[in-house]
This record gives C-alpha cells, sequence and structure tokens, in this order.
C-alpha cells in the first residue's frame, strides 16, 4: 500500500491470488477510510469517489469474479468477515463491499457473450433485481422502460441489472429475467433521502426505453432454478457454480448487519466504562443501576447473531462441498429466516443500545446516532424482512411453497 494525502483513495499491490490475512488488512483500511468521510456521505446521499475506488483498488470486485475474469477465489468465510470487518467501521462502506463484489456472481451466470461484455471492462456492476418495469420485444432484443428504485452506487457503475418479466424466443410463457443495460443509457433520479444508508447513493434509475440485446439477458428463473449458467463455457469447480444462487447471493447482508450490531456494542461498553450519572449523585453507570444489565444484554443478543451466521456459512459450505445447486422449498426458506432473525437482531441492539446511552448520543453525526440509524434501514430489506420471513419458513416446514424470490 502506497501513503496517499487525505483526499485520495488508498492504492494497493495488485494480487493474482487470494490471501486472507491482506484482505482483512484491506477491508480496514477501506472501514477507516469510509469512517473518515461517513458525515459527508450521509449529508450528500451518496458515496464519495475516494471510497469507490479505494474499494477498487483493493480488488474487492475480483472477489467473485470466474478466474477467466481475474477472480481471486475467496471463500465464504473469509468473504463473510471481510463485509463485516468494513461495516464495523461503516455500513455504508460494508453495504457497498458487498454490492460491488457479489453483483459479479449473477453475470456470470449469463450466457458467455454477456459474460464477456460486463467483466472485461473492469466496471462496477449495480443491480435492481424487481421486476417492476415493461418488457417489450424489438427485433432480436428488447427495450425496457419504468422506473427500478433502490440502485446501490449507481452514479458510480457502468452497468446495471434490471429486474423485468419476459416472453423468450424458446420460452413458453413470460419469465423473470435480468436485463443489463450500461449506467450511461439510463436516467439517474436523485431520490434517496431516506432514514440510514444514506452515503450508499441508492438513487432511481429509468432506462427510457434502452435497447437490450439477448446476449444480455439473464434468463434468471431458468438459470436459478437449474443452478447452471446459461450457454456452457464455465468452469463447474467455480464456487459461484457449486451452492444455490439467492441463498449465497443475499448471504453478506448479514455481514453488515452484524458488523454494525459489533460497533454498537463497542460503542455501549466504552461510554459506559467512563459514564457518570448526574441525576445519581455521580455514580459510574458501569458499576450500579440497570446499564450492567444491558451490557449483559447486548452481548447475548450479538453472541446468537455470530451463530446464526456460523449456522448459515455451515450450510453454504455443505452444499460448495457436495456441489448442490438447488434446494427445497424449506432449506431455501430457513436460509430467508436466518437473516430475518439476525436483522432483528441489529435492529434490536441498535435501539437498546442507543436509548441506554441517553441523549448525547443522538446527536447529528455521532457513531451511535448513524449506526442506529443504518441498522434500522437494513433491517427493512426485502431480503430479510423478519414477518415475511418467518411466516414463510413455517409455511414451509408444513409443505408450504418457498417466497419466490428470497
Amino acid at each position: 500500500m502506497s501513503p496517499t494525502p487525505a483526499d485520495e483513495a488508498i492504492d494497493f499491490e495488485q494480487v493474482t491470488s487470494f490471501d486472507r490475512d491482506e484482505f482483512l488488512a484491506r477491508a480496514e483500511i477501506i472501514g477507516k477510510v469510509a469512517e473518515e468521510g461517513a458525515v459527508e456521505a450521509d449529508t450528500r446521499r451518496d458515496v464519495s469517489d475516494r471510497l469507490v475506488q479505494t474499494i477498487k483498488n483493493a480488488q474487492i470486485p475480483d472477489l467473485w469474479k470466474p478466474k477467466r475474469y481475474g477472480g481471486l477465489d475467496t471463500d465464504i468465510r473469509t468473504y463473510y468477515d471481510i463485509i463485516r470487518t468494513v461495516a464495523r467501521h461503516n455500513m455504508v462502506a460494508g453495504w457497498l463491499t458487498y454490492f460491488f463484489s457479489i453483483h459479479e456472481v449473477w453475470v456470470s451466470y449469463m450466457s458467455p457473450e454477456g459474460r464477456d461484455e460486463l467483466l472485461s471492462g473492469g466496471e462496477l456492476i449495480g443491480d435492481v433485481l424487481a421486476p417492476v418495469g415493461r418488457v417489450e420485444k424489438d427485433g432480436e432484443g428488447y427495450r425496457i422502460y419504468g422506473q427500478w428504485n433502490f440502485a446501490s452506487g449507481v452514479r458510480h457503475c457502468g452497468w446495471i441489472g434490471l429486474g423485468g418479466v419476459a416472453q423468450m424466443p424458446d420460452g413458453d410463457a413470460p419469465e423473470y429475467c435480468i436485463f443489463a443495460v450500461p449506467v450511461a443509457e439510463c436516467e439517474i433520479i436523485d431520490n434517496w433521502d431516506t432514514l440510514g444508508l444514506r452515503g450508499t447513493g441508492s438513487h432511481g434509475v429509468s432506462p427510457n426505453g434502452a435497447y437490450v440485446p439477448q446476449h444480455r439477458v439473464l434468463q434468471a428463473s431458468r438459470v436459478f432454478g437449474s443452478g447452471a449458467p446459461m450457454g456452457g463455457e464455465f468452469d463447474a469447480s467455480e464456487p459461484m457454480y457449486r451452492m444455490p444462487f439467492l441463498p449465497f447471493f443475499a448471504s453478506a447482508f448479514t455481514a453488515v448487519s452484524l458488523g454494525g450490531a459489533e460497533r454498537m456494542v463497542s460503542e455501549f461498553k466504552e461510554r459506559t466504562a467512563t459514564r457518570t450519572r448526574v441525576f445519581t449523585g455521580g455514580t459510574s453507570a458501569a458499576t450500579s443501576g440497570p446499564m450492567p444489565a444491558v451490557m449483559a444484554r447486548l452481548q447475548m443478543q450479538l453472541i446468537e447473531m455470530e451463530g446464526l451466521a456460523d449456522r448459515y456459512n455451515s450450510i453454504l459450505e455443505g452444499w460448495l462441498e457436495n456441489n448442490q445447486t438447488t434446494n427445497t422449498d424449506e432449506e431455501k426458506a430457513l436460509m430467508y429466516a436466518l437473516r430475518g432473525q439476525m436483522a432483528r437482531g441489529g435492529v434490536a441492539i441498535a435501539t437498546e443500545a442507543s436509548q441506554a446511552l441517553g441523549a448525547m448520543a443522538l446527536f447529528k453525526g455521532d457513531p451511535v446516532e448513524m449506526f442506529t440509524r443504518d441498522l434500522m434501514t437494513i433491517g427493512a430489506h426485502a431480503s430479510h424482512l423478519y414477518e415475511d420471513a418467518m411466516s414463510v419458513y413455517g409455511g414451509t416446514v408444513f409443505g408450504g411453497a418457498a417466497h419466490p424470490v428470497w
């Protein structure tokens, strides 16, 4: 790593193989860069060029690419720890470190021509996978219309995948697909003004009838259901092709929550250790009153989250070892429920810690104030909505269907 001025991106030596210690060290640096600019990013509602370039320089987008495109063949546990480490410093950066690396996975399921076009240029890839737009056939390709919201980091991406439903030439009925569009052909709609995760710059996009050739269409419902990418020409030994897509793709949402929850517990411990209660004659908050019990509850909740994360990753590792690329409805729903339970734990830690620390922790820009907002916001993401996840999982135990996406 080269020394740089405070307003420039951090540079790293480029590597061709993965090393756990090296990438965990890079994660610490990314997190610190993000923490330095956290208030500015929150105010601007967007990620800084410095942080994005630091993430790129650290080769984060290479972590899950196929090897032929410069992929580094990371492992599930280290990847999870990378995201958690960044998020402990700054949840926005954890979110983007996750997104700027995991989006390459769905691209890896595209046709060989599509993979080549999107993965060979070194541009960041965004997505909004919800099928909310309109798709029209146009010759050999398609035109897509509508507005997709929640496009994290879109201003800094070269490509974006947009979910839609269309009839494919060899299909019997309309099916769910992902349409890859150059961001330069989209209108970016400045509508990201939220409670938390403000620095992710998750604005809306409208492709305004952009043309998408057939090779840039991922027939998602087919390939995720079969566990095999389109068009062949892939290395079946690579890890992204040896697990069910969705549970792996959504796995590190919980790493962002866990990193944020860990920071909240740390902040509570450090502040309570030196805090005195003026209304009780200057007594120590750490040794009197309710704060020791709060500390214990927060620690227990964090340990529970860690245990759930371990269970989740162990299941992924089992599928990987057995080359299991599809799963039953109950297996899929269990992963949804584990994510929901972890997200709820992060929200619980944030609200209890911030309330117990009192008003001095709630000023704008205080880490407690920011992490509380971010944990509450990530808890509302569709991939792990608690009530939905519990309802779906409980239903599958009795033979019901899994969620159509999550």
